[in-house]
């Protein structure tokens, strides 16, 4: 039982690496290729995922269409994520469904799946974590912790997030930010 847990780690390691390369790729269209048929992400339409994305469990995301993912961002999909359309995602963006239980015995995980939604902007340098639900049209200003839901068209930032507006909830665009080497 041990050689077969080995293997499955190193498999499971070497994805992940792999996964880390086609990230530094600085061609769009290979990325996206390699993240929807290799890698299993389901990515809507028109969907942009800037270099140097990291992913954990992979599988576990969906990108909506007409979606923007900044540089340097990391998207956990262990317990699921949910990403809408046209959702605006900043660089170095941190987004978490596991995390450790420091009162466990054991040390062990806690979460649950977040579920952004649609046309939502969450700015760069923000951490969301497991387990919260971002409603359509919401702002998560720079730097921001969110680690409770936030209502549709609220404005949120500090640490830990709060209220700090409103949005007004008359949008509507779509995205559509391409540049083929990026």
């Amino acid at each position: 039982m041990t050689l077969l847990r080995s293997l499955k780690d190193t498999l499971h390691g070497f994805r992940l690496f792999v996964l880390f390369l086609v990230g530094r790729t600085p061609m769009h269209r290979f990325r996206i290729w390699m993240y929807r048929y290799v890698f299993g992400i389901s990515i809507g339409r028109n969907t942009s995922l800037h270099w140097r994305a990291a992913f954990f469990a992979p599988e576990g995301v969906a990108i909506g269409s007409n979606s923007i993912i900044g540089n340097d961002c990391f998207l956990d999909g262990r317990s699921g994520l949910i990403i809408g359309n046209n959702v605006n995602i900043g660089g170095h963006v941190q987004i978490f469904t596991l995390e450790h239980d420091v009162q466990a015995k054991d040390f062990g995980v806690d979460g649950g799946p977040v579920e952004i939604g649609d046309r939502v902007y969450i700015a760069s340098r923000s951490t969301i974590l497991p387990g919260v639900a971002i409603g359509e049209g919401a702002v998560v200003a720079a730097g921001a912790v969110v680690t409770r839901n936030v209502e549709p068209f609220t404005i949120v930032g500090g640490v830990p997030a709060r209220k700090i507006g409103e949005r007004n909830p008359a949008i509507n665009y779509t995205l559509g930010y391409h540049l083929p080497f990026q």
